[in-house]
């Protein structure tokens, strides 16, 4: 049997799921800003007594690797290889970008038809992209991009794409293709997270657990602040 624990918050959503042999056994999330810090290991243990499942029963506890939200990302992090390292452990990082386009496919009808297109908010006219088949193949891989109305032409012109994620919206009024299509209200979830991570399992995917860094995709620029004199 393996059980596998994964963490997402690259994204305002902290979420956290149980597989048993790649089928899910409990997902919880909370919805609030700013409160993955004080709420994920209080939810891991919720949801572990929630399925009658211990610490113990791990095989591997998967991440979600970024983009997204630099602090999140952190958080995450630190929580999987804390366990990793207490339980001995492997740590398996999924691309928050590939999950979300999972969790996407796995319920599109003809999804064969479509390339799948996560974008993520990095702010202002930019996010975190990245473009996918229904297999989850990469066409083009994760990369910030600056929305206007040239951003992926190339690709509208031969394919049909479906844009969602909480950057997308920012794209949708610069478009002006039939073969452009938007969801909204979709978020990251552990639970796709967790379906990716036993494919790695499965193939020794594991990340070395002292030295794991998540995926920023771009540096994190600091400021000090203004001495009042």
């Amino acid at each position: 049997m393996t059980l596998i624990l994964s963490l997402e918050t690259s994204s305002s959503v902290c979420s956290v799921a149980l597989h048993r042999d790649g089928q899910l056994v409990g997902q919880s999330e909370l919805r609030l800003e700013k409160s993955h810090s004080s709420h994920l290991t209080v939810l891991i243990q919720q949801l572990l007594d929630n399925t009658s499942c211990t610490l113990q029963d791990l095989a591997a506890v998967a991440v979600s690797d970024g983009p997204g939200s630099y602090t999140g990302l952190r958080i995450g992090g630190a929580a999987a290889k804390g366990l990793c390292y207490a339980l001995t452990i492997p740590l398996i990082a999924v691309s928050t970008l590939q999950a979300l386009a999972y969790q996407v496919a796995a319920f599109t009808p003809r999804a064969e038809g479509l390339l799948f297109c996560p974008m993520l908010d990095a702010r202002r006219m930019e996010v975190y992209s990245a473009l996918y088949t229904h297999e989850g193949q990469e066409v083009l891989g994760p990369a910030p991009l600056i929305l206007d109305s040239d951003t992926l032409t190339e690709q509208l012109a031969h394919h049909r794409l479906l844009f969602f994620g909480n950057g997308a919206a920012k794209f949708e009024p610069l478009l002006n293709t039939p073969n452009a299509g938007f969801l909204r209200g979709i978020e990251p979830s552990a639970s796709a997270v967790g379906a990716l991570a036993q494919q790695a399992f499965q193939r020794q995917e594991f990340r070395d657990v002292a030295y794991y860094e998540p995926f920023y995709l771009k540096e994190v620029h600091t400021t000090t602040p203004k001495v009042r004199t």
